[in-house]
């Protein structure tokens, strides 16, 4: 793994983040950040850390399973310190605009109905991107200071200190996360987007 990767971070819901370093899900649906460049989804790093987010969290979006481990939190608060448990590989960048083919991507992450309407309307001539992640634990969880310009709704960050990322394991096998990714491709079709790292 190249060293230069562990300071770039992509943003998400604890809840997500929990799911993927659990091995329950391999999945993450994105449209993008209201800050994103350019006003569009795009992925700039092939491994990044994974940053968890609170305020925006919303149980009713989540599958009953799920709903049960988010703590709703107040608009503006974010924790004193951050827990970075994992780094994972975008291995796959799938965009979807499809509702039939996203609800039948339903089994495969930890979202419900309304999340994946929700996603669609919005920005609604730009696709769903289907991100396929493979997680990494590290060997050693570090919990980094909160900073002011780690907040805001963007999907990407620098961090202001590096991560110790050797060591880390797989949380899934090599057989068991391909065989997940091929059956997320097989109900996507061929529509593989390959990224410019």
């Amino acid at each position: 793994m190249n060293l230069s990767i562990n300071f770039h971070a992509i943003k998400e819901w604890a809840i997500a983040i929990e799911a993927l370093e659990n091995g329950n899900t391999i999945m993450l649906l994105r449209k993008g950040g209201i800050k994103e460049q350019n006003g569009r989804f795009q992925v700039t790093h092939e491994q990044v850390l994974l940053y968890p987010t609170f305020e925006h969290q919303q149980a009713f979006l989540l599958k009953p399973e799920y709903a049960d481990g988010v703590c709703p939190v107040t608009s503006g608060w974010h924790p004193e310190t951050v827990r970075i448990g994992s780094w994972a590989e975008i291995t796959d960048i799938l965009p979807v605009s499809d509702e039939s083919i996203v609800n039948s991507l339903l089994p495969f992450h930890i979202w419900n109905e309304h999340f994946i309407s929700d996603r669609l309307k919005w920005k609604a001539r730009q696709p769903l991107y289907i991100l396929l992640l493979r997680t990494y634990k590290l060997a050693q969880v570090s919990e980094i200071p909160y900073l002011a310009q780690y907040g805001g709704c963007k999907s990407w960050i620098d961090l202001a200190q590096a991560i110790d990322v050797q060591n880390a394991e797989p949380v899934l096998s090599d057989s068991r996360y391909q065989q997940l990714v091929s059956q997320i491709r097989d109900l996507v079709g061929d529509r593989l987007y390959i990224p410019s790292f």
